[in-house]
């Protein structure tokens, strides 16, 4: 009988019946999937993040560079103060977060000790269409791995002020998403694992798929990631939660010390519009509030609060402030 692996890969193993076998593809799978690590990082309790992330928080990571630079998803490393990379040997190793990016949502790792595995090439999603298959892996080789399809791209709008133009929809979902890599027909990283959602069947009844971040984001910053530089001059940001309710904007939270909550906005308020321009949906709503200039903007928002309609102006902010950085030693 095999011996149970180890933490943290126990438990987040895929059934027998998804997993991909080494015969149906061009490339060296094993070789492949070990460039794919377990990610644990842990955050002081009195970080911005820890109250909505967690403080303990485990996930993916893939291989990119000889020199040790694995990609990672931001929410994972986020305010962390200490990284630990398991190897799919049992190896464990140190690791540094080098930096994120809201935009896309990816993060940067740098190993401390020499890791001695595979490099996973950085690929692109572009080509691929609905029905091309995928892998969809996590650290811990092929009983971690899922043999699937790409469903769609699409638009997506996070609730917590995030967008992607071509988000990548995959089924079967994977047990452990998060920083998973999705393994295009040639062996090289064409995504990387961001969320589980939920679609309809064609009965209607609910099916779980995964949301992945198209890997041709991250050559455009990967040098100033490497770097610990901003890829991106930030956003506005207002701290709010919304979610579309009909053919309206909802505010279904507040982030605390954020422009929003020091404007006195409040959940079940409804965003009509952003500086005189109807918001239907989150896309547009986003779309206009990142047009009006830099973080630290004005942003003049029309507000219906339980029938009554109203102007209101709030400055927004740089969110990054509210985080603790990356410490280089």
């Amino acid at each position: 009988m095999p011996a149970p692996f180890p933490p943290p890969f126990r438990g987040h193993e895929v059934e027998a019946r998804l997993r991909p076998a080494a015969e149906a593809y061009p490339f060296d799978l094993d070789r492949v999937l070990a460039s794919v690590v377990a990610l644990e990082s842990r955050v002081p309790s009195d970080a911005y993040t820890a109250n909505i992330l967690g403080t303990e928080r485990i996930g993916n990571g893939v291989v990119i560079s000889p020199t040790g630079l694995v990609l990672t998803m931001a929410y994972l490393v986020t305010e962390a103060r200490e990284v630990i990379l398991t190897l799919n040997d049992g190896r464990r190793v140190s690791g540094h977060v080098l930096g994120f990016d809201p935009r896309s949502g990816l993060g940067l790792v740098q190993a401390l000790s020499p890791l001695d595995v595979p490099v996973m090439p950085i690929g692109t999603a572009k080509g691929l269409t609905a029905g091309d298959a995928v892998i969809a892996a996590g650290a811990g080789g092929r009983a971690h791995a899922a043999a699937g399809q790409i469903l769609t791209r699409m638009p997506f709008s996070g609730y917590w002020e995030y967008h992607l133009d071509e988000a990548i929809m995959t089924e079967p979902a994977h047990p452990h998403w998060s920083g998973a890599a999705l393994i295009g027909p040639k062996g090289d990283l064409v995504g990387l694992g961001y969320l589980s959602l939920e679609a309809r069947a064609a009965d209607g009844s609910p099916r779980p798929i995964n949301m992945f971040v198209p890997a041709e984001l991250l050559p455009p910053i990967l040098d100033d990631l490497a770097r610990g530089q901003p890829p991106h001059p930030p956003r506005p940001w207002l701290g709010v939660f919304t979610q579309e309710i009909g053919d309206h904007v909802v505010i279904v939270g507040i982030s605390p010390k954020g422009p929003a909550a020091r404007a006195e906005l409040k959940p079940g308020d409804i965003i009509l519009a952003v500086d005189g321009q109807g918001v239907a949906d989150l896309a547009e709503f986003y779309n206009a509030l990142w047009s009006q200039g830099p973080a630290g903007a004005t942003i003049p928002l029309q507000v219906l609060r339980e029938g009554d309609t109203f102007e209101v102006e709030v400055r927004s902010m740089d969110r990054g402030t509210l985080l603790k950085k990356p410490k280089f030693n």
